[in-house]
C-alpha cells in the first residue's frame, strides 16, 4: 500500500523517540502505526468520497502530530491563496486571472452551459440553465427567476439564495455566482429566489 509506505518513509521518518516515555521508536513500531493510519484513511465507509475534506481534528485523533497553519496568520494567508490560485487554475473553467494591488486574486469564469430564457432582454421573466456537478457529473436543471416569483417548471431546481447549489445527487457545493453575474448582466434585471 503506497500510503503506508509513504508514512512510514516520510511522515515517521524522524519519528526517534516516544513523546510520552522517551523510549526509541523502533521500525515495527513505525510501520504498525503507518498501517493504522493508512487503513483509517482509506476507510470509505468513514470519508464516503474523495471530495470531502479531512478535518485537522480527524488526522490528531488517527495519530498524526500536526501543525495547525491558521496559527500563524502570515504563513496561512500564504498557502490560502497559493491552494486558491491553484484551485482556481485547475479546479474550473477560468479564463482569466487578476492580482490587485493587494494580491487579492479575482477570478472571472466562462459559462460552461447555454442559459436560455423565457422573453428577451429586460422582457425575460425567468433563465434556464442545466448545470453538472464536478464531483460526481451529475447534472440539475435550475431555473432562475427574473424579477418577480414564477411557478417553479417541472425536473428544476430553483436558483439558490446564496448562489451556492448543492449537488443532489452527492451534496458537494456548485458556485453559481457566475452564472447569476451572467444572467441578471442579460436581462438587465435581478434574479429573484424567495418562494412565490
Amino acid at each position: 500500500m503506497r500510503v503506508k509506505a509513504w508514512l512510514a518513509t516520510y511522515k515517521f521518518g524522524n519519528w526517534l523517540t516516544h513523546s510520552s516515555s522517551g523510549a526509541p521508536v523502533t521500525d515495527k513500531e513505525r510501520h504498525e502505526q503507518a498501517e493504522k493510519i493508512a487503513h483509517d484513511l482509506c476507510d470509505h465507509g468513514r470519508w464516503l468520497t474523495h471530495g470531502r475534506s479531512i478535518k485537522i481534528a480527524d488526522l490528531q485523533e488517527m495519530g498524526l502530530q500536526i501543525t495547525d497553519l491558521s496559527a500563524d496568520a502570515d504563513l496561512h494567508d500564504a498557502v490560502q491563496r497559493y491552494y486558491t490560485l491553484l484551485q482556481m487554475s485547475f479546479g474550473t473553467n477560468i479564463y482569466k486571472i487578476f492580482e490587485t494591488p493587494r494580491s487579492q486574486i479575482l477570478r472571472f469564469e466562462a459559462q460552461a452551459v447555454p442559459i436560455v430564457a423565457e422573453g428577451r432582454g429586460s422582457d425575460a421573466n425567468v433563465a434556464f440553465f442545466e448545470v453538472k456537478c464536478a464531483n460526481c457529473a451529475h447534472s440539475t436543471k435550475v431555473q432562475a427567476n427574473l424579477g418577480k416569483n414564477q411557478p417553479l417548471k417541472e425536473g428544476c431546481v430553483p436558483f439558490p439564495d446564496d448562489s451556492r447549489l448543492k449537488c443532489p445527487q452527492c451534496g458537494s457545493n456548485i458556485d453559481l455566482a457566475a452564472a447569476r453575474r451572467e444572467i441578471e448582466a442579460q436581462a438587465k434585471r435581478p434574479i429573484v429566489t424567495e418562494a412565490p
